[in-house]
């Protein structure tokens, strides 16, 4: 299958977040506008030996895409505008940080072509947001989503995060009520992850990250889900909602196990059956671009089982589930066949359900999808 979709990278910041483990670098004295040539070249060497005869969504993110310049961020995406074919109904989102998107910068890009947006909020408490190195205030989000609503743009998705250090339920309940209040399409929340290389991951290991339990965490997903749900939301992934219609199509890609572009330092890509990483640091991703081309750190061959388990550990994240003959058709097998044990057990345990041609989470297995998903690893190839 060919890619329709293209992820780009703008790896620079201008302050970086204590959770954040993504490639990212402050942006002062970075070498921008040789990054910016060199993802223009990779994206034409990337077409020519992998082409393409349509994309259907496009995602920038970072980092923070909106700490360039104006004239910086035209120049990326007039590159993807002027290589990829971009179908005429395709989803082009960039990330937008609270306060570094002004509207000079929002109208050039609903001119060419963005139509959608991810504002990156977490929690409209403001001890939260300094707590966890946010450089925006409250204040900040609610002029840049009037700002975007002002430009013309009519999908807008918000990023929020429970989990917090310190955070309550209360507080979660007050983020989503202003949440709710600004009007937004979509809502991507996740619960924190304390990975290394991050300032949490190194107050976890000294015992100053005070993380609320692990019961108080599940009650602010309940919190999440029923009040999204009571407001005309649907719950789409695990982790995102949407008013009917506005599903991130890109985001789906992944969730779909279907292949996809990835541009820039540190991004991923799955192109004819290839899972392919870049180089993260800006001068080993520059070289490798100058030397070969191509910005390569590792190449994987998918083998039949990984997929398998893929389309599992992926698709059981959708609530709609994974269809029985779409898995048919793509492995020549029954979904049975493969994981016979896997799904009796799990549907025994009440954790997932069969029926209209899908396999899904029940309502019980929604909160429990690691446990669920950790059950489709393959041992031995019995299938085959």
């Amino acid at each position: 299958m060919k890619p329709k979709a293209v992820y780009v990278h703008v790896p620079f910041c201008e302050q970086i977040c204590h959770y954040c483990d993504f490639n990212k670098f402050f942006l002062d004295r970075q070498p921008v506008s040789e990054y910016l040539d060199l993802c223009e070249t990779e994206i034409v060497n990337t077409l020519r030996k992998f082409p393409t005869k349509g994309i259907t969504s496009v995602y920038v993110g970072g980092g923070t895409p909106t700490s360039l310049s104006t004239a910086q961020l035209r120049q990326l995406l007039t590159a993807v505008k002027t290589h990829f074919p971009l179908e005429k109904q395709c989803e082009w989102t960039v990330e937008v940080n609270p306060g570094s998107a002004d509207q000079d910068k929002l109208v050039m890009m609903k001119e060419l072509g963005v139509n959608r947006l991810s504002i990156g909020v977490q929690t409209f408490d403001e001890n939260l947001l300094k707590a966890i190195g946010r450089d925006h205030q409250v204040m900040d989000v609610m002029e840049t989503i009037s700002t975007c609503k002002e430009v013309g743009f009519q999908n807008i998705s918000m990023d929020l995060m429970i989990g917090l250090p310190n955070q309550t339920t209360e507080q979660v309940k007050e983020t989503l009520r202003e949440t709710l209040n600004l009007k937004v399409q979509h809502i991507s929340a996740y619960s924190l992850k304390v990975e290394e290389k991050t300032v949490f991951y190194q107050l976890w290991r000294k015992g100053k990250l005070p993380l609320p339990g692990e019961d108080v965490e599940a009650d602010m997903y309940e919190i999440l889900r029923n009040t999204l749900a009571g407001s005309g939301f649907s719950q789409y992934e695990i982790s995102n909602f949407a008013i009917p219609g506005y599903e991130s199509k890109h985001n789906l890609t992944y969730w779909d196990n279907d292949a996809y572009y990835g541009i820039g330092a540190g991004s991923h890509s799955y192109v004819d059956g290839v899972r392919r990483i870049n180089h993260g640091p800006l001068p080993k991703y520059i070289a490798s671009m100058k030397e070969t081309g191509f910005p390569y750190r590792e190449e994987h061959e998918v083998s039949k089982k990984e997929q398998m388990e893929e389309e599992l550990f992926m698709g059981l994240r959708k609530r709609s589930g994974v269809s029985l003959s779409v898995f048919n058709q793509k492995y020549g097998l029954e979904l049975f066949q493969v994981f016979p044990e896997a799904i009796s057990d799990l549907q025994e345990k009440g954790l997932l359900v069969v029926e209209e041609g899908y396999i899904r989470l029940t309502e019980r297995g929604v909160p429990l999808g690691n446990e669920v998903f950790e059950r489709f690893l393959l041992g031995e190839e019995s299938w085959n």
